[in-house]
């Protein structure tokens, strides 16, 4: 009797049993849902439930469940256009207290769901979901970069013991001018040497001598690289906040991010929390005497300061210049309560050189009054007579606290002066980081579940006409041998489900383009195999040592033939974006799992089909 190794049988037999185990999620479906959790994130009251039951059956919405799940109300419902009516009454019900968003809820059971079963995610194509189009504002991260050469050249200026008589800022230059000429060269001089970035020029027509530094070329494109860069990175912790699978946040040409988040269909949070440009920064108060009420009246600011107003009142305050930590400094911020006033507050975690400067500032100026400015822009959309969408920018600041430094603090310590939902958006947005520019949404686009519904249902049938199609060319071509690459072909599709729901790999339609491909190429395997069977046939070889050396000649070709494919799945895989990632993905998992079922899956069928059987001949 023929041998064959034990442990190929125990290794297929445990891949089929895995593999169905987690390809079986992908065939309880979802269910509709609306989730409802509070705006302030407090716990949700007792009496919800019976609140949502009640709203829901003033209008005969009859949901299929309705429960506490991880922390949040979960609604489910039989379809869809229950769904979208039950989520509009919800939100008209419930008010501005709670956050009512639409979902789509698994119907894994829970016993596979402990075992880290779950369903693949599908992408925006198949499941719906919102896509959206930034721009990113680099003229404003321009101004910004101006603004803090305009706060350090001077204090440069100053060490070097080099008087200027005026400073400036244009559009994009920061301008200097001095007494006489002598002046003007030495700060040109040194400041050349310490500021290499910038390009520094004397304009001809001045009425006194001064110095123009603007910002190189190369410098410009640096800060607007960074800018986008630091946006993308904020915007996709930004997105991670919504536990959406698979989240697409990806630049596209010089100044634009698209973001694309599949299963959302509520997009008022999303543009919220993707368009906020919400952060804190912590300066010290100008106290001169009378000075801000100087400043309020004649509209003129001191010096290195700037006027500013409280939020409660409009009380005016004059702010040092000097920045001493910003939002962007923040490695940590936590909505909190104040324990002294009992008021909502945030307590922040500053990173190790702005931590230095805020001990700093504060050991020096212990009874000093010190005020925290929060800062944000807001872009409303109005719309003209002819229908036209007029979008205007407005910048809010307003000085939230002012308090007199009690005690020297550097790395932790607590804002407070917002209110509870305030203080829960300002965590969110601190932790996620700052955005290095203001950006503007300008294309928005839903994607409704019934477009990824009928999406699946033509990928479906695409899939199952190639499946069928294949399995009857080798049933026909090959006979027996055929039957067994049959076998696993089906079980290399179940590998392939089981292999991207286990990774959480996201399915789009390339993605199953890439699947069908793969189906088509798994065979190719199988193919070489019992080709070299029928070679091996045909040069006299018994049926038992010709199936042998059919498997192990046409492993060498199989591999070489599977190795060049996958280098290509790679490339595209790491140079590619968004669908091409996906066709990428299926192709690179279905490649390996075809090898795996065509050496050893058929393999092992044939030995336990002919074992111990005297063959005059192989029905191949």
């Amino acid at each position: 009797m023929q041998r064959y190794p034990l442990w190929k049988s125990v290794v297929l037999l445990l891949a089929l049993v895995l593999g169905g185990l987690y390809a079986s999620p992908n065939l309880f479906g979802e269910d509709p849902s609306v989730q409802i959790n509070t705006v302030s994130g407090d716990p949700l009251p007792a009496t919800l439930g019976d609140d949502i039951y009640k709203a829901l059956a003033t209008e005969s919405l009859k949901p299929k469940s309705s429960k506490l799940e991880n922390k949040q109300w979960e609604v489910r419902f039989v379809d869809t256009d229950t769904q979208f009516k039950a989520a509009d009454l919800l939100k008209r019900e419930l008010g501005n207290t709670y956050v009512v968003a639409l979902n789509q809820a698994s119907r894994t059971p829970s016993f596979l769901a402990a075992l880290g079963a779950r369903p693949m995610a599908l992408g925006l194509d198949l499941r719906g979901g919102v896509h959206f189009l930034l721009q990113v504002d680099l003229d404003d991260a321009k101004k910004a970069a101006m603004q803090r050469y305009l706060n350090d050249l001077p204090a440069f200026l100053r060490k070097q013991d080099i008087r200027y008589s005026a400073r400036r800022a244009t559009a994009d230059s920061v301008e200097f001018e001095f007494a006489d000429a002598d002046k003007l060269q030495a700060a040109k001089a040194a400041l050349a040497k310490e500021y290499r970035e910038l390009t520094f020029t004397v304009p001809e027509n001045a009425a006194t001598p001064t110095l123009s530094a603007k910002l190189s070329i190369e410098e410009l494109k640096r800060i607007n690289d960074n800018a986008v860069q630091q946006n993308l990175l904020t915007l996709r912790n930004r997105v991670n906040q919504f536990g959406v699978a698979e989240p697409l946040v990806q630049r596209q040409g010089g100044d634009r991010i698209v973001v694309e988040l599949p299963g959302v269909q509520d997009t008022t949070r999303v543009k919220d929390l993707l368009g906020a440009t919400a952060t804190l920064e912590y300066r010290a108060v100008d106290d001169t005497p009378g000075g801000a009420e100087t400043a309020a009246a004649t509209g003129i600011a001191p010096p290195g300061s700037t006027l500013y107003y409280t939020r409660d009142g409009h009380r005016p305050v004059l702010l040092k210049n000097d920045v001493i930590a910003s939002g962007a400094q923040l490695t940590d911020a936590t909505p909190t309560v104040d324990q002294q006033s009992g008021t909502p507050a945030v307590s922040v975690t500053l990173d190790g050189p702005a931590a230095t400067k805020m001990f700093e500032f504060t050991s020096h100026n212990v009874g000093k009054p010190m005020a925290v400015l929060f800062k944000e822009t807001e872009i409303t959309t109005s719309y003209n007579a002819a229908g036209d969408a007029l979008r205007e920018r407005r910048d809010i600041q307003d000085v939230i606290n002012v308090a007199n430094v009690r005690e020297p603090f550097g790395r932790r310590f607590q804002t407070t002066g917002l209110q509870q939902a305030e203080a829960k958006k300002l965590s969110e947005l601190l932790k996620a980081g700052a955005l290095a520019a203001p950006i503007e949404i300008v294309e928005e686009r839903t994607v409704g579940p019934s477009l990824g519904a009928d999406n699946i249902k033509k990928g479906t049938y695409a899939a199952v006409a190639g499946f069928l199609l294949v399995v009857t060319f080798m049933a026909l071509y090959y006979s027996v041998f055929g039957l067994f690459a049959d076998v696993a072909l089906l079980l290399n599709v179940v590998l392939i489900v089981a292999l991207m729901s286990l990774l959480h790999a996201t399915l789009t339609m390339p993605g199953i383009a890439g699947i069908v491909l793969t189906l088509g190429m798994a065979v190719d395997a199988n193919v070489l195999i019992n080709e070299r069977i029928r070679e091996e046939l045909r040069a006299g070889l018994s049926p038992h040592a010709a199936m042998e050396a059919g498997y192990s000649r046409a492993f060498l070709t199989i591999a070489d033939s599977n190795l060049t494919t996958g280098i290509a799945a790679l490339v595209l895989y790491f140079l590619g974006n968004g669908p091409v990632k996906g066709f990428a993905i299926t192709l690179a998992i279905g490649l390996a799992s075809s090898m795996f079922t065509a050496i050893v899956g058929t393999r092992t069928l044939a030995h336990y089909v002919f074992r111990g059987r005297k063959l005059k001949d192989l029905p191949v």
